[in-house]
C-alpha cells in the first residue's frame, strides 16, 4: 500500500482526549474523595491484623447451643418461605398487570409505580417500618420480604411477558378466546420458565435476608446473630455463620433440582 493510500485512510485509532480527560477527572476525583473519606492504606494494613485476630477468636466454632440455633434455622426457613409464597402469588398479577403490551397505559403506570416504591428501599429499611408498625418477630420480616419480593419477581416477570412473541395472543385473540384463556395458554407457556427461575432465586434471596432483617429484631436468626456480635461471642458467631452458609448451600442444591423438573 503506498504512501498516500495511507494518508487518506487516515489513523484508525486516534486517541480520543476526551474521554481520556473523562477518565482523568473520574481518578482525581476517587483520590479526592479517598482523602476526604480519611481511606488509607495504613488503615486497610492495620485493618488486616485486626481481622486476622477476630477470625482467630472465632476458631474452633461453638455448637454447644445448637438447640437454640436450629430454632433460630427453623424460624429463618419459615419466614422466607412463608414471604416467597405470598410474594410470589402477588407478583403474578401485578407483573400482569404491569406488562405495557397487554395492558393499557392507565393500568400499567399505577403498578409500576408500586413495584418501584418496593424496589425503593433497602430491605432493612422496610423491616425497621414494620417492626415500628407490627412490633418485634416474624410477622415483621415476613412483610418486609413480601415487599422485597414484589420488587423483584414484579419487575422481571413484567419484563419478561413483554418480551414475548405476539402471534400465538393474537391467534388466540382471533378466535374468541377470552381474556384468561389467552393468558394460561399464550401468556403463561412463553414465561414460565423463566418465571420459576426467578422465584427459586428470590427463594435464595429471602433466607439470605431473612438473616439481615432479624438484626433489626424482625425474627429469624439475625438477631442471635447480632447478639453474639455484642457479646463478644465469636466462637459462636462462627457457628452461626456456618450454619447460614449450610443453609444456603442446601437452598441452592433445591432450586437446581427443581429447574431440573420443570426443564
Amino acid at each position: 500500500m503506498s504512501t498516500g493510500e495511507t494518508r487518506s485512510h487516515g489513523n484508525p485509532f486516534k486517541a480520543n482526549w476526551l474521554v481520556r480527560a473523562g477518565w482523568l477527572l473520574a481518578l482525581l476525583y476517587a483520590m479526592y474523595a479517598a482523602n476526604l473519606l480519611d481511606i488509607s492504606l495504613s488503615r486497610f494494613v492495620d485493618g488486616l491484623g485486626n481481622g486476622a485476630k477476630f477470625l482467630g477468636e472465632m476458631v474452633p466454632p461453638n455448637f454447644s447451643r445448637w438447640k437454640l440455633l436450629v430454632d433460630n434455622l427453623v424460624e429463618t426457613v419459615e419466614i422466607a418461605i412463608i414471604a416467597s409464597a405470598f410474594g410470589i402469588l402477588i407478583s403474578l398479577p401485578v407483573g400482569l398487570l404491569a406488562a405495557r403490551n397487554l395492558m393499557p397505559t392507565w393500568i400499567t403506570w399505577p403498578f409500576r409505580i408500586f413495584i418501584a416504591l418496593c424496589r425503593s428501599f433497602h430491605p432493612v429499611i422496610f423491616a425497621i417500618l414494620f417492626v415500628k408498625a407490627v412490633g418485634f418477630g416474624p410477622l415483621a420480616g415476613i412483610l418486609t420480604l413480601i415487599f422485597a419480593s414484589i420488587g423483584f419477581i414484579g419487575k422481571l416477570f413484567a419484563e419478561a411477558i413483554e418480551e414475548i412473541s405476539l402471534k400465538p395472543l393474537e391467534a388466540l385473540r382471533a378466535a374468541g378466546a377470552p381474556f384468561m384463556s389467552v393468558i394460561i395458554y399464550a401468556v403463561l407457556p412463553q414465561v414460565l420458565n423463566r418465571f420459576i427461575g426467578f422465584s427459586s432465586y428470590q427463594l435464595d434471596a429471602n433466607l439470605r435476608n431473612s438473616t439481615m432483617v432479624g438484626i433489626v429484631g424482625a425474627g429469624g436468626i439475625g438477631g442471635t446473630l447480632f447478639s453474639a456480635f455484642q457479646r463478644f461471642d465469636y466462637d459462636f458467631l462462627a457457628a452461626i455463620l456456618i450454619s447460614i452458609i449450610a443453609l444456603v448451600m442446601i437452598s441452592e442444591y433445591i432450586s437446581v433440582q427443581i429447574k431440573k423438573v420443570f426443564q
